[in-house]
């Protein structure tokens, strides 16, 4: 199943279509108002002229209208220039141009109100041009009575599309320095505001390591309910766990008090001269006991790896090991070589461990004539003994439970199986093999400190 994207990525994928985006309908609003403002100015001084076009038209003896003087700005005489005004009447809308004009006139719409008001429409000007004009209908005076003069007065919109297009490109630089400014901050935010999940984060890992019991720190009130669940699923667990190894304990101490009841009873009869019945019962005592030892340590054994206490030291619990089974007559006689390299605490319950070397080297000691030995080096723990070894077709039955290669020995047969499945729990490789010469060697690889070793 594909991961989805972290809330980082969601949060900075999110800034990086949102903020150009708004930044783009920012623009588009700054240079719509630029354009609509810079509009209105060039409307207020076509509105001018025409008020100073207005203020200079008179009116001939005859009637006719006299071409209007006074008009100052320079552009109104130059061909094409984009500023261009024009008189008439409604019999003749074009009487007089502005030499600007030249050869042209303003067009006028037909549907156009002549109710003395300021008139705005679009048109088309000189050489495919596009103009604003604003239009108005006086009356002056006539000798004839009240005349009505129509004044137009038009500008190149291209000066328009030009400002706005520069002002669009002007501020492009400062909004792309804002649209990273602003991303770079959303960045920040993100960083800062998820922090406490990567605190978090961080205890987590410190209980899956076992380096602390609860969650533990200043949080933000918003995680505090998450702390306290956490903590109260942590200590329901311990508890949990406490009170069925306590339990698994008591059943199996309860069951050996009969097996030894049991067992005496077998030396009565054996005394007693009842050879037969006497060897069934301690059969059945010893594969009872066998059992019960079984079932008690695997009580003590995590069901999986996060749920162990602690980390385990390796020389420590080699060293009680070794310390508590040279009390032992038969292992006080052996040789002993323990060869640690550099060892680290392992991500193992201590317990678990204790039960896996402590098998391991209560067989060697059980099977060696004269020596054992016990190596850490580059993550793997080698425990070998010089017996007899194994035949090669019985090595694979071995973590078997229950299976005893020598039933002569004494043993209960489930010790390499409990090392087995503490292997299994903890992603441990387990492997038997025969020696060089003479005897057995177990080697346990811990995958994860192995592969920090280079060579490896």
């Amino acid at each position: 199943m594909k991961r989805p994207l972290s809330i980082r990525a969601r949060f900075l994928l999110v800034s990086l279509i949102v903020v150009p985006l708004a930044l783009a309908l920012a623009a588009l609003f700054m240079t719509s108002i630029f354009s609509s403002n810079l509009e209105g100015r060039l409307e207020d001084e076509l509105k001018g002229h025409i008020n100073t076009i207005a203020g200079s038209i008179r009116v001939s003896a005859d009637g006719g209208l006299e071409h209007p003087l006074g008009l100052m700005d320079r552009r109104f005489s130059q061909a094409y220039s984009g500023l261009y005004w024009q008189i008439g009447d409604p019999p003749q809308p074009a009487l007089y141009r502005s030499e600007s004009l030249w050869d042209t006139s303003l067009p006028r719409p037909a549907d156009l109100p002549d109710d003395g008001a300021v008139h705005r429409y679009v048109a088309n000007g000189p050489e495919n041009t596009r103009l604003i004009v604003l239009e108005r209908q006086i009356m002056v005076s006539a000798p004839s009575g009240l005349k009505p003069v129509q004044i137009s007065v038009a500008i190149d919109t291209k000066a328009l599309d030009d400002a706005s297009r520069g002002f669009t490109l002007e501020i492009l630089p400062y909004l792309a320095g804002l649209a990273a400014f602003l991303i770079g901050a959303s960045l920040v935010q993100v960083v800062y505001g998820l922090k406490p999940l990567a605190d978090l984060t961080k205890g987590l890992d410190r209980i899956r390591e076992r380096h602390s019991g609860r969650l533990i720190g200043a949080l933000p009130a918003e995680f505090v309910p998450v702390e306290q669940a956490v903590n109260r699923l942590l200590e329901t667990q311990a508890q949990s766990l406490s009170k069925a190894r306590a339990r698994a304990g008591d059943l199996a101490h309860g069951l050996k008090t009969p097996l030894t009841v049991l067992s005496n009873d077998a030396l009565t009869l054996h005394e007693r001269g009842h050879q037969d019945l006497a060897e069934e019962i301690e059969q059945l005592v010893q594969l009872m006991r066998g059992h019960v030892e079984h079932e008690l340590a695997r009580s003590r054994i995590v069901t999986n790896a996060d749920m162990r206490q602690t980390d385990a030291n390796v020389e420590t619990i080699i060293g009680q090991i070794v310390k508590t089974l040279q009390r032992t007559p038969k292992a006080e006689a052996l040789e002993w070589q323990v060869d640690i390299n550099a060892p680290p605490d392992v991500p193992v319950d201590a317990q678990d461990l204790r039960e896996l070397i402590g098998n391991l080297t209560e067989n060697a000691v059980k099977w060696a004539v004269g020596q054992v030995s016990i190596t850490w080096k580059d993550g793997r723990l080698i425990v070998a003994d010089d017996g007899p070894g194994v035949d090669p077709e019985k090595i694979r039955s071995m973590t078997e439970r229950g299976v005893r290669l020598d039933s002569q020995t004494p043993g209960s047969g489930f010790g390499l199986s409990i090392v087995q499945e503490i292997c299994e729990v903890y992603g441990l490789v387990l492997s038997i093999e025969n020696r060089q010469g003479s005897g057995l060697m177990t080697t346990v690889l811990f995958k994860e400190i192995a592969t920090n070793y280079p060579g490896n």
